[in-house]
């Protein structure tokens, strides 16, 4: 059995004293790890970083083996983000929640396709912030549990959007949830339109998608948020705080 197709690097485990087993994301196998020999040397380690996009070939004499991967570095995305260390968190945060998130070995192609031009975005420093907070939304998707974003909940209105509700996952008006008005969750306009977002935007939208993740994802099976997306969160925050001082 094999295959060879283009992957982004999730994450990496040592292995013994020189292997690495390698998590990666593909657009036709989903999820997928592999065992990479002499994965802890020099060139192992430059390849098999976080957010690496690779071109993979897995290797295994039965399907449901581990297998073995070997591997040419594509784009080294992670050295490209290195000396930034909140568009570094970034990039861990949406490695973690693919590989908390996705079944393994289950195709997705649009949360590859959405991770792929995530990490562009990083690349060029532009629009980043904005991605990720529609890629997690749109990943939540992938797995059967989208928001309903497009309409009020209460009256079936498409204007004047700014609430969600955390119970059903609609879209509420502000007219129809001014007197719910604590126990509703904000709705960034950015997410529901073309509008350009400010960093505290952005942070509403990740809490936002973050308490969907909780409650439908992992809360369910007894997990919590991957603690990479924990520590991106919290330095956007202490960044719009310092903006807001």
């Amino acid at each position: 059995m094999h295959w060879s197709e283009p992957g982004i690097v999730l994450a990496v485990r040592r292995h013994g004293e020189t292997a690495l087993v390698a998590h990666a994301l593909t657009r036709g196998h989903g999820r997928h790890a592999g065992l990479v020999h002499g994965g802890q040397g020099r060139r192992g380690r430059t390849v098999f970083q976080v957010g690496n996009a690779v071109q993979l070939t897995w290797r295994a004499r039965l399907d449901e083996h581990l297998g073995t991967y070997a591997a040419e570095l594509v784009t080294g995305h992670a050295a490209r983000v290195m000396e930034d260390p909140l568009r570094l968190a970034c990039l861990a945060s949406a490695a973690a929640m693919a590989e908390a998130g996705l079944p393994e070995r289950e195709p997705h192609p649009r949360a590859y396709d959405g991770l792929a031009a995530l990490l562009e975005a990083l690349d060029r420093d532009r629009g980043w912030a904005r991605a990720y907070a529609r890629w997690e939304l749109a990943l939540l998707a992938e797995l059967g549990f989208g928001l309903d974003l497009g309409r009020c909940a209460a009256t079936g209105s498409t204007a004047d959007l700014v609430y969600v509700s955390p119970k059903s996952g609609q879209a509420v008006s502000r007219a129809a949830g001014v007197v719910y008005h604590s126990k509703m969750l904000p709705l960034p306009a950015f997410l529901i339109s073309d509008a350009q977002p400010d960093r505290e935007a952005v942070l509403d939208a990740l809490h936002l998608s973050g308490f969907f993740w909780e409650q439908r994802v992992f809360r369910p099976h007894g997990r919590k948020l991957p603690a990479a997306r924990t520590r991106f969160v919290d330095r956007l925050g202490r960044e719009v705080a310092v903006s807001r001082a």
